[in-house]
């Protein structure tokens, strides 16, 4: 089982980050249910510009802490040298 790290672009163009074992059904979550973020709730629809997998859930949320204090051009510059 992978775990995945994940960056969301909202439709006001602020980003989310999170992590999860199940990416494509989490990002689904984020855009039609409840039991997406309630950040994400209000800034439908997202839409995913990043991510990274691990094995081990401890270095999924590792990294996630790492990406969330980046300050917001390090985190632009992450997703446009994935691309």
């Amino acid at each position: 089982m992978f775990y995945s790290v994940y960056i969301l672009e909202c439709s006001d163009k602020t980003l989310y980050t999170g992590s999860t074992c199940d990416l494509e059904k989490r990002v689904y979550s984020h855009n039609h249910t409840k039991a997406g973020a309630k950040y994400t709730r209000g800034r439908r629809p997202v839409k995913l510009v990043y991510f990274e997998r691990f094995k081990s859930l401890a270095k999924a949320r590792k990294r996630e802490a790492e990406i969330k204090r980046l300050k917001l051009l390090e985190k632009r510059e992450l997703i446009k040298t994935a691309s």
